[in-house]
């Protein structure tokens, strides 16, 4: 699971990208001091933190529920992320941001406004954010695989806060050269990133067990993990939900599942 976590936090913070985001939080707001601009990146984390966590918890089931498989949402969120790692190399992904917020600018009157859009949404919390929230969530079905998804989301926005808060001092240091080694050595990574996610979903592999541990909750899954055995010596669980309480059913259906499956799941 600190695997996953880790493979989580990495591409939430290429996605947020902190240190991009840095001149255009300066640029979003002009005129305000420390004091002002240290409540408004509070603000904007926090309201980013609630939209992320909220995806990160019932996203899924958003998915099951417009019958949409982890498989096809892996295939689509690693393309989507791939675009984004492509505009990090390319800084085309900049372009459209200080498009979002000149137009902030242009239309907000109150500048604390800027906290919820553009800075919360889209920038912090954008679609690629979420869609990799979701990603990772389905990865961690579990109750403790939700609550280290949500660590994972506070620990980014927390980096993302602590950028934000000295933004004068961190853009004054790297300047326009570092930030943009900086992007597209990020954007790389991304982009693996979102191959591996494309590759997963392609070939459907939520999850992998060797035959000899698989488990099932209902009968007519055991006729099905059989078949499988015939042509592989893995079988693949394409439903995310039988992961929880995977363990227990190991136990409780190692009996049923060798009298079904046989020797065909041993070979």
């Amino acid at each position: 699971m600190l695997d996953l976590l880790l493979n989580g936090f990495v591409t939430l913070f290429v996605i947020v990208d902190p240190l991009g985001l840095i001149p255009l939080f300066l640029a979003v707001t002009p005129g305000v001091d420390q004091k002002g601009r240290i409540a408004i990146a509070m603000r904007a984390c926090l309201l980013a933190l609630a939209i992320l966590s909220v995806f990160a918890l019932v996203g899924l089931s958003l998915l099951q529920a417009l019958g949409i498989s982890l498989g096809a949402f892996r295939v689509a969120g690693g393309l989507f992320l791939f675009w984004i790692g492509f505009e990090l190399v390319f800084e085309r992904r900049k372009e459209r941001h200080q498009k979002s917020a000149d137009r902030a600018v242009a239309e907000n009157e109150d500048i604390a406004d800027v906290a919820a859009f553009p800075l919360a949404i889209p920038l912090i919390a954008g679609p690629g954010a979420i869609s990799a929230v979701i990603l990772l969530s389905g990865q961690l079905p579990s109750v403790i695989g939700k609550a280290g998804v949500i660590a994972t989301i506070a620990l980014t926005l927390g980096v993302t806060f602590a950028c934000l808060a000295v933004a004068h001092r961190i853009d004054g240091l790297l300047g326009a050269t570092g930030r943009a080694v900086i992007s597209r050595l990020l954007g790389v990574v991304l982009a693996a990133l979102a191959v591996q996610f494309v590759a997963d979903g392609a070939i459907g592999r939520d999850h992998v067990f060797d035959s000899r541990h698989l488990v099932s909750n209902r009968p007519q899954r055991f006729v099905e993990l059989r078949r499988r055995c015939h042509d592989s010596r893995f079988a693949v669980v394409d439903d995310v939900g039988e992961l929880v309480g995977m363990q227990a059913e190991v136990d409780r259906h190692h009996t049923a599942a060798q009298t079904e499956s046989g020797e065909h799941c041993l070979e």
